[in-house]
């Protein structure tokens, strides 16, 4: 196909028959086909946009690129209202026209509205050409890392001295993470703690939870993650310990489909909580190793989650889990 650059871009929303454009170009990028994750992520950002804002940019009456931002409140243990930056492409042909600039100017005004002040995305530090570019147009790097761990075996990390884990255990703010023992994964026998799938039935004990956790009620938003099982772009795997017949801790964590509709092989945990009744119990340990297993299953190769960087008891829990730093930049721009 033919491409003439010298026209003037017009910004509008994607549509449903663009799908074939978006799959060209983000194959394109990446050198493989993503049917699959396009169809279930572009259903889901046209079907729900409070949740996502979806742009395209036309040249020569073409689609030449095209942006998609979700919209989250809460993941990772943050309040307030962020945009991520989930996938965005432009087609080769139309590169050094600075459509790529245009499409992030263009939503600036719809996040605005929205009373979102923040834009964030990842990347590979090795991907030189949009680190470059996001430099360019404005993103710092944030107060935050990525950290992730293989699924395939379940391993701990008992370097840590015995005395900063039982500080850690008497923070107010943080729940639960680790076993006293620091055996936590062999010690899940032991414990007979119950774990399970999350279904919607769980949505008040998952708010009862954070509410302890946090001071304060979100039913909008778990209620917006355990819809994400129906109608998002991949597979939600959430999960609910019990003890005594009661939950006592949750994790959400998501997979997104790749290529022939097929699991991406990086899993993203976003939210985690334990009752801080159970603190001690070994209900962190036990739902993460489940998790790890249920992951695996599905032949996801690595989990991957966010921590500020100044989250010590959580990023020592994960440390004693296997989590390390990721070979993944988190960069912001204010809007």
């Amino acid at each position: 196909m033919a491409k003439n650059p010298d026209t003037e871009p017009v910004l509008r929303p994607l549509r449903p028959a663009d799908l074939e454009r978006v799959i060209e170009i983000d194959h394109q990028i990446t050198g493989r086909p993503r049917r699959k994750f396009f169809e279930k992520r572009l259903e889901a950002a046209l079907t729900h946009a409070d949740g996502f804002i979806a742009v395209a940019v036309d040249s020569a009456n073409d689609l030449a690129g095209f942006l998609i931002l979700r919209l989250q409140k809460g993941e990772f243990g943050e309040t307030g209202n962020t945009a991520v930056l989930d996938v965005f492409g432009v087609d080769m042909a139309f590169r050094r026209l600075g459509l790529g600039r245009q499409l992030l100017a263009g939503v600036k005004e719809y996040l605005q509205k929205r009373q979102i002040t923040t834009i964030r995305t990842q990347v590979s530090w090795q991907d030189k050409t949009m680190v470059a570019f996001l430099s360019q147009v404005g993103f710092d790097v944030s107060p935050h890392q990525v950290l992730e761990r293989p699924t395939g075996r379940e391993e701990t990390n008992a370097s840590r001295p015995e005395a900063d884990i039982t500080a850690i255990r008497q923070d107010a703010g943080i729940s639960d993470f680790s076993d006293a023992d620091g055996d936590d994964f062999e010690a899940l026998s032991r414990d007979q703690i119950y774990v399970r799938s999350m279904t919607e039935d769980d949505l008040n004990a998952v708010v009862r939870i954070d509410r302890k956790l946090t001071g304060s009620g979100r039913p909008e938003y778990y209620q917006a993650k355990l819809e994400e099982t129906l109608m998002e772009s991949g597979i939600r795997v959430s999960l609910i310990a019990e003890t005594d017949g009661v939950a006592a801790g949750f994790i959400m964590a998501r997979v997104d489909f790749g290529e022939y509709g097929r699991a991406e092989p990086v899993a993203v945990m976003d939210t985690i909580g334990v009752d801080p009744d159970r603190r001690g119990s070994g209900v962190g340990a036990a739902i993460l190793s489940q998790l790890m297993a249920n992951l695996d299953a599905l032949r996801v190769e690595k989990v991957r989650t966010r921590t500020a960087w100044n989250q010590f008891p959580l990023l020592t829990f994960l440390d004693r889990h296997g989590f390390q730093p990721a070979q993944q930049l988190v960069l912001k721009q204010s809007v």
